[in-house]
């Protein structure tokens, strides 16, 4: 039996989103996607927009640094959470759930590929999804590369 945890489930209000956050035993392998899905919102070469930005507010925090909660993938369902690809790929870095399981040996990063264009970072998904750029809940996200605290250029 798979022992993931959903951490968080939200509904974005609209009826037709849900954010789903999780988390996994550190006896077991990380469930998770092994390439973006047809939907993944990491994609960039589908229209932004089809999540509500009130979604990407609430999973930032898969992206903080330290974070032990993940970004599920949407399409795998409740029934069968698993780890969205897409962040494994571009979000997950700075994850501390996800670099403890690669240290342990339960996720090996060489699993996850991506054929299709991605985001740089949560940030910016986030951001062409409508989230601000100066919502504080973005502040503490940081992408592949990135240190924290970011050194923001100001606004002008």
């Amino acid at each position: 039996m798979r022992k993931v945890k959903q951490t968080d489930v939200f509904d974005c209000g609209d009826g037709e989103h849900q954010v789903v956050s999780l988390s996994s035993s550190a006896e077991e392998d990380l469930v998770h996607r092994r390439e973006p899905c047809e939907q993944c919102p990491w994609r960039t070469d589908l229209p932004a927009g089809v999540f509500p930005p009130e979604a990407f507010r609430r999973s930032a925090s898969t992206a903080y640094d330290m974070a032990i909660n993940t970004f599920a993938c949407h399409m795998s369902g409740k029934e069968k959470p698993a780890t969205c690809a897409g962040f494994l790929l571009r979000g997950a870095e700075h994850n501390l759930g996800i670099r403890l399981a690669i240290l342990a040996g339960r996720y090996d990063p060489r699993s996850v590929q991506s054929d299709v264009p991605l985001y740089r970072s949560y940030r910016d998904m986030a951001e062409a999804n409508g989230v601000s750029s100066d919502d504080p809940v973005l502040e503490p996200c940081r992408g592949v590369g990135e240190r924290w605290p970011l050194q923001r250029k100001p606004r002008r």
